[in-house]
């Protein structure tokens, strides 16, 4: 039998357990961990000294490296079982925009020695672009509007090719994450600083999932994800990015956001905030709840954000 398909139970004792490597391991990384740990042995990639000490509070082991760096990575190879990989691309860089040179570091790291059972890679939804407003399940082909999105294409590509080696590579493709208790969780700066907002007619869908719900799903795809299988970690609303600003700022006692068209919003807005006011589509999360069997906590914005204020969401008739 491969080495890589080695039956735990042939392993020394010390490795019997399973192993699960985190990359990345911020809120959404340490929120999956909190599920994994005592029940496998959990350990993150860190280039923070400094952030050692509350990952080891957490029952997390910091090993420390650094993905621009592929030398400081060689202790990976060999050492876990899963691997959950949060990290984000780097960011522009000149003659470098459209690739992921960190996930590329991270699987030749890998490849070094016995290979993972299974890897999941947590993409974006931006890979698919502008859809405008149409559903979209995981068979619709990529279609990149921005340089981020571009290199997230070409993790997933990398991700794919480790899977040809034998490891169950799963991809999830992720779209805004919130929560009341992460760190800007919420709109409520921007609500504050009275960022203004499309007009109805000229406004897209957005599309949400509440940070424990991810760290969940990614638990989830880490033992039942299928080969080469994309999924959507989305929740079930259908909401306009002005809807949601909103909605926010009604459960805050915030004033809600000024309403502009888009020609005004192109002329004030910074790039960024208005490449993700160009881009709308619904994401199908059927997969999600019948492969990965993700029972949602917070199925709705309304009720993932009711930690705000109680009393608001009681009136709003919060499920």
């Amino acid at each position: 039998m491969p080495s890589n398909q080695t039956p735990l139970g042939a392993l020394p004792s010390r490795f019997r357990k399973e192993r699960v490597l985190i990359i990345g391991c911020g809120d959404v990384g340490q929120r999956a961990a909190k599920q994994l740990v005592g029940r496998t042995r959990v350990v993150a990639l860190t280039s923070s000294p400094e952030k050692a000490a509350g990952l080891r509070a957490q029952g997390i082991t910091p090993v420390q490296g650094n993905l621009d760096d592929a030398s400081s990575l060689q202790r990976l190879s060999g050492w876990a079982t899963r691997v959950l990989h949060l990290a984000p691309p780097p960011s522009d860089r000149v003659g470098e925009w459209s690739t992921d040179s960190r996930t590329l570091n991270l699987v030749r790291a890998l490849k070094k020695r016995t290979l993972p059972q299974a890897l999941v890679y947590g993409s974006t939804s931006g890979v698919y672009g502008d859809c405008q407003g149409e559903w979209v399940s995981e068979s619709r082909p990529v279609h990149p509007h921005t340089p981020r999105a571009v290199r997230r294409v070409d993790a997933e590509n990398t991700i794919r090719f480790l899977g040809r080696t034998g490891v169950r590579s799963t991809i999830l493709r992720i779209p805004g994450i919130y929560a009341p208790n992460r760190p800007n969780g919420t709109p409520r700066e921007r609500l504050i600083k009275g960022t203004p907002v499309l007009l109805s007619e000229d406004d897209v869908y957005t599309n949400h999932i509440h940070s424990d719900d991810l760290g969940r799903a990614c638990v989830a795809a880490l033992w039942r994800g299928k080969p080469q299988r994309v999924f959507h970690v989305s929740d079930d609303s259908q909401m306009k990015m002005g809807d949601y600003f909103d909605l926010a700022a009604d459960i805050m006692g915030l004033k809600r956001p000024p309403r502009v068209p888009r020609s005004q919003a192109q002329e004030s807005l910074p790039l960024m905030l208005l490449s993700f006011m160009s881009e709308s589509r619904r994401l199908s999360n059927y997969r999600l709840k019948k492969e990965l069997r993700v029972q949602l906590h917070y199925p709705t914005i309304l009720q993932g954000l009711h930690e705000l204020s109680p009393s608001v969401c009681a009136e709003l008739k919060c499920p």
